[in-house]
């Protein structure tokens, strides 16, 4: 699935991007005791009741709140200790599918701060509703 709006199909894109929180993340014992920055991105497929043509309302309550979402992210991130990128992106990606408006999630989860010759490393899941 694309994350490009796309009237046609009634569906807007949201995202969050670079959102930097201190996680317990990954499986070395050095990563379990100390918080280490992680950055997490994430897009969504939300459906659009005005789209093609129309303009909704200009009211929040129907749209995805993009800090409602950054504040869920943060939260799960900040959980507790998580073996596995894979785990707090899908975590994360379930939680956000539990707004009926969303059709399909991306979340991404870096660690910038691993190998000193590298911008990051991470890993990106997706999530569909069906």
């Amino acid at each position: 699935m694309t994350f490009a709006p796309d009237a046609a199909r009634g569906l807007r894109h949201v995202f969050v991007r670079g959102l930097t929180v201190q996680a317990r993340l990954g499986v070395h014992a050095h990563e379990e005791a100390r918080p280490q920055r992680v950055v997490i991105g994430i897009d969504l497929a939300v459906r659009d009741e005005a789209a093609p043509a129309g303009e909704g309302t200009d009211e929040i309550a129907r749209v995805v709140d993009y800090g409602a979402v950054a504040a869920t992210a943060r939260r799960i991130a900040s959980a507790g200790h998580v073996r596995l990128a894979e785990t707090l992106a899908e975590r994360i990606a379930l939680a956000l599918l539990t707004d009926e408006r969303i059709a399909t999630v991306r979340v991404s989860v870096e660690k910038p701060d691993v190998l000193e010759d590298v911008t990051s490393v991470g890993v990106a899941v997706e999530r569909t509703r069906f």
